[in-house]
């Protein structure tokens, strides 16, 4: 190599060096309605990733933003992103992007896209926090995204019709996405998994939406943990999953004629277990279900407790309490498939000679009187009449009508404490 081959590379290698340099030292960049950067987009096109951008106060009406490098997005108190009305407010593209602190607004309503305050479109390790979301179409959207959080924010919507309403935190074909301790209300579906896998749905709040507090479909592997679903119109449905776990979710006054606090259909191999059920039309709705574990739930103050269709089958329902339901359990068929074992039900009337804790006399929680219902909703007007009462004492002497499989041998004296469960009892649940 000659002299000034050599000198060359020592010059491309100290620019590279300086180049380099550059690159790792990250800026931030301040937005102000009066500043030299008055807006996000002309900020993004100074950012390099790794930027940060502080948004100041102030409303900042723009097209569109698209977020196509790997930056900190900063709001401070009183920083409005609005959409007026017309468009999506922030599009995300690039991995490893958080925006914070921020107040999106007027998300217009589109028949023909999917318009959010903050939609994420193939991103990786992006983070949503502590932002404040009000009317808007969708709120939070994630788009084939992976290792994402979203955390901590407020979604506050004021749609009128599922028509022209969008969902809350809509999630579609994503993995190993974190949802945690957000407030959702006012949308159609306050959160929506569509082919969602591997992930954590914890410490969440979905009240008051038009149609389900939470609604999946297709979204295996996924942990639904400490979760709060009220008032919502139609309560929470999950469909076509596998290896699903409810742990310590709390499903409550989901009441209409189509409500229910939880509706599954085709899932398997799942446990939702140390749930509450209170002041639903219908607790528990399980239809076309197998290998399910239900076990140390209460189940209180419900129309229905719960209602198990023929076509589920090999399900364990176990160390549940029932209390103050109108009724406990409630099929469509003389035959069951599942198994009831070690419960709690507050209608039971039978006694306990070795005092072991567990009644002598099995417990069948199928009234006469709620099949009736099955068959024929409008008998309902009978509930408190003396007709039915007695129907119902003849049936509990000699079961001719109600499932003869479907009955709890060993029932429960007193409800349980979630402490109590003995080993015996964990490990068959596992």
């Amino acid at each position: 190599m000659n002299l000034c081959s050599t000198y060359r590379w020592i010059v491309l290698l100290a620019l590279w060096a300086l180049l380099g340099a550059g690159n790792v030292a990250a800026q931030t960049i301040i937005v102000e309605p009066e500043g030299p950067v008055p807006t996000l987009e002309q900020a993004l096109i100074l950012a390099r990733n790794g930027d940060r951008i502080e948004i100041r106060a102030g409303i900042y009406r723009e097209p569109t933003v698209e977020v196509d490098k790997s930056v900190v997005i900063i709001g401070t108190p009183g920083a409005i992103l609005d959409g007026e009305g017309q468009r999506q407010i922030m599009t995300i593209t690039a991995d490893s992007v958080t925006v914070r602190g921020l107040l999106f607004r007027n998300v217009g309503v589109s028949f023909m896209e999917d318009r959010a305050a903050i939609k994420v479109e193939g991103a990786r390790n992006c983070v949503i926090e502590n932002n404040r979301i009000e009317n808007a179409f969708f709120g939070i959207y994630l788009a084939k995204a992976a290792y994402c959080r979203v955390t901590g924010n407020t979604l506050e919507s004021n749609g009128t019709r599922e028509t022209d309403s969008g969902n809350g935190i809509h999630l579609w074909y994503s993995r190993y996405i974190t949802i945690e301790n957000n407030h959702i209300s006012g949308h159609r579906d306050g959160i929506y998994f569509e082919f969602v896998e591997d992930s954590v749905i914890r410490g969440n709040i979905s009240d008051h939406n038009m149609r389900y507090g939470l609604h999946f479909m297709f979204s295996d592997r996924c942990r639904y943990q400490s979760n709060e679903f009220r008032d919502n119109s139609a309560g929470v449905a999950v469909m076509y999953t596998n290896d699903m776990e409810m742990t310590d979710n709390r499903f409550l006054h989901n009441w209409g004629s189509a409500s229910y606090g939880l509706l599954l259909k085709e899932i398997r191999d799942s446990h939702i277990t140390g749930n509450t059920f209170d002041g639903n039309s219908v607790g528990l709705y399980v239809e076309g279900v197998s290998r399910v574990t239900v076990a140390n739930n209460s189940f209180s103050e419900n129309g229905w407790a719960i209602k198990i269709m023929s076509d589920s089958d090999d399900n364990l329902f176990m160390h549940n309490n029932f209390a103050g339901n109108s009724f406990d359990v409630a099929t469509n068929s003389r035959r069951n498939y599942s198994h009831f074992e070690s419960n709690f039900w507050d209608h039971y009337e039978g006694f306990d000679l070795d005092r072991d804790g567990f009644g002598d006399v099995p417990f069948r929680p199928v009234r006469l009187f709620s099949f009736m219902v099955e068959k024929n909703e409008p008998s309902l007007v009978l509930m408190r009449s003396l007709f039915i009462d007695l129907l119902d004492a003849a049936e509990r002497v000699l079961p001719v009508l109600t499932p003869e499989t479907l009955v709890d041998k060993q029932p429960l004296m007193r409800a349980f404490e979630a402490s109590e469960t003995t080993a015996r009892e964990s490990s068959q649940i596992k």
